[in-house]
């Protein structure tokens, strides 16, 4: 493992205008190039996280899709966010890894928010997915997964290598439940062992709702590497591989939890 940058990008995301936030977003990223190696974008960056959205769901071949592959050419690094996509018969919130290649990989959103209704209109997901970014392996998952400790659980390989050694969040989170994002995200990181990006929007939406961003990245004992305060901010932070490494041999802790599978 080498050590790795991450971009957190807290924009202040458009209500229902794809190509307004294609434009917007790209104008945020577009300084990155060269300076880091994973770019985050929030949870339904094109829209906004809205149940009316479905109607402009775009496929895996849409606008939103190439658009992503060409940001991620062009400053030579992963980009990454979640926007509504049609697979089949389903709309998904779909995380998407996108790398400099064009290859990409995805991660449908497993635990959909029931309190808004979003179960009501789009498809779950089941699968985890873990990626690899420069000898890192990454879980990435979506806003209201965080709350669900046991499909976000780190386990160890059978070669005795954890599952992941960073875990990332893409949300709108609303500002009424910040204390929940940013203990929850804290817990995450202390549990697994890891580091942990959460990314969040700020601004209000066009259902009122307020968003105070509280974007974050958290080391392996639950301390901020960086924090965001309610503003439109881009903010990069190095994670070191070699200070994670060390606190797992110190403390493997890992290695002393439950079996268990998920259904």
């Amino acid at each position: 493992m080498d050590n790795l940058r991450i971009s957190l990008v807290q924009g202040d995301t458009l209500w229902h205008d794809p190509a307004g936030n294609r434009e917007y977003y790209g104008d945020l990223i577009a300084p990155l190039r060269g300076i880091t190696d994973l770019v985050l974008l929030p949870e339904t960056f094109t829209s906004g996280f809205s149940n009316d959205a479905i109607g402009q769901a775009e496929d895996m071949d849409g606008p939103t899709v190439r658009w992503m592959r060409e940001q991620a050419a062009a400053l030579a690094a992963v980009v990454s966010g979640s926007v509504q996509l049609r697979d089949g018969d389903g709309v998904y919130n779909r995380l998407l890894w996108v790398r400099p290649d064009g290859t990409l990989a995805h991660y449908d959103k497993r635990h959909l928010f029931t309190y808004a209704r979003e179960h009501e209109r789009y498809a779950a997901g089941r699968e985890r997915l873990v990626v690899e970014l420069r000898g890192w392996r990454i879980n990435p998952l979506v806003c209201y997964d965080l709350r669900f400790p046991v499909f976000a659980r780190n386990t160890l390989d059978a070669d005795g290598r954890p599952a992941f050694d960073l875990q990332l969040y893409v949300a709108n989170w609303p500002a009424a439940r910040a204390q929940a994002w940013k203990t929850l995200l804290r817990a995450r990181a202390i549990e697994n062992l890891c580091y942990v990006a959460g990314l969040n929007r700020v601004g209000r939406d066009g259902n009122g709702l307020a968003y105070s961003g509280d974007s974050a990245v958290i080391d392996f004992l639950g301390a901020p590497l960086s924090e965001c305060a309610d503003e439109e901010v881009v903010v990069t932070t190095t994670l070191l591989a070699g200070e994670l490494a060390a606190h797992r041999e110190r403390f493997p802790a890992l290695g002393d939890g439950d079996a268990f599978t998920l259904a």
